[in-house]
């Protein structure tokens, strides 16, 4: 099964990357499955960041007469809002999935 969707340029974060690559099965993989699970959301993060950092120049650029055209930002400042709203979807399934976790009795 591929992690890729159709349609959406490469730049776009694939949170999906590092998820199973873990050396252990199940739970309580240890520290190199929280390293790389880390390593997966910092990584996916840094693309938002980046992405907005992207938009935040073309629209500067814009406002200043430098910039390509309007397309173009705007394309930008989509791609940048898409992977935003994504990286929040994905912090509220992490957090619903720890209170989840946290009711259950032991």
């Amino acid at each position: 099964m591929s992690n890729a969707i159709p349609g959406l340029p490469s730049g776009t974060p694939n949170l999906t990357s590092g998820i199973g690559t873990g050396t252990g099965a199940g739970v309580g993989t240890g520290a190199a499955g929280d390293t790389d699970f880390m390593s997966t959301l910092r990584n996916a993060m840094d693309q938002v960041g980046e992405l907005q950092s992207e938009a935040d120049g073309k629209v500067a650029q814009l406002l200043t007469g430098n910039g390509q055209d309007v397309h173009s930002t705007m394309i930008a400042v989509q791609k940048a809002n898409l992977a935003f709203e994504m990286m929040v979807q994905v912090r509220n399934k992490i957090v619903q999935a720890y209170q989840q976790v946290s009711g259950i009795p032991f």
